[in-house]
């Protein structure tokens, strides 16, 4: 349910685990965000069967079990809005080639969480798990509204076309540079 002031909401961004509890939210976030954000593009059958593969409980388990993962999910008055993944697997941009990179694999907030509070805490989470990375990627397909979310945070889209792995879209893969590394 959407809340109609700043000072009524209580937002916090937590680490997933895969507790039954942890499952469930994820399992119900990951569903319903995935139909969000690809029932313009894509036809429902096309959307149910990278649900089916991708978020399934079994899927679910393994990944938030997995060393290569940080899932993170974001509550607003304890209602789970949105979640994000981060990992270390996939193919990193040029730009990022013998760096130490992560990945923001996954990054979705409830359309009914239109606050931009809680993009801002899940996204400073995700930040603040990636810290010590020479650099962060994410793909998005284009139509994404998390795009200009992200460029606003200082990624910068690249020149190189790259494809979803799950999906069959386009993408654009956008790069952080993490300077504070250098310190």
């Amino acid at each position: 349910m959407p809340v109609n002031s700043k000072t009524d909401m209580n937002i916090v961004t937590k680490f997933t685990i895969a507790s039954h509890e942890g499952i469930e939210t994820l399992s119900m976030l990951t569903r319903e965000l995935a139909r969000e954000k690809f029932s313009a593009l894509l036809e429902t059958p096309v959307i149910d069967t990278y649900i089916d593969q991708y978020f399934n409980r079994k899927t679910l388990v393994d990944e938030i079990n997995s060393m290569s993962n940080e899932w993170l999910t974001v509550y607003v008055n304890d209602h789970p809005a949105g979640y994000a993944k981060i990992t270390s697997k996939g193919k990193a941009p040029l730009l990022l080639e013998h760096k130490r990179v992560v990945r923001i694999a996954e990054f979705g907030i409830l359309k009914k969480y239109p606050e931009h509070e809680v993009r801002n805490a899940l996204f400073e989470k995700c930040l603040s798990v990636c810290k010590r990375r020479e650099g962060i990627w994410v793909n998005e397909y284009p139509e994404s509204p998390v795009i200009d979310f992200f460029e606003s945070k200082g990624f910068l889209k690249q020149p190189e076309s790259c494809q979803l792995e799950e999906l069959p879209l386009a993408s654009v893969c956008l790069v952080y540079i993490n300077d504070a590394t250098k310190k």
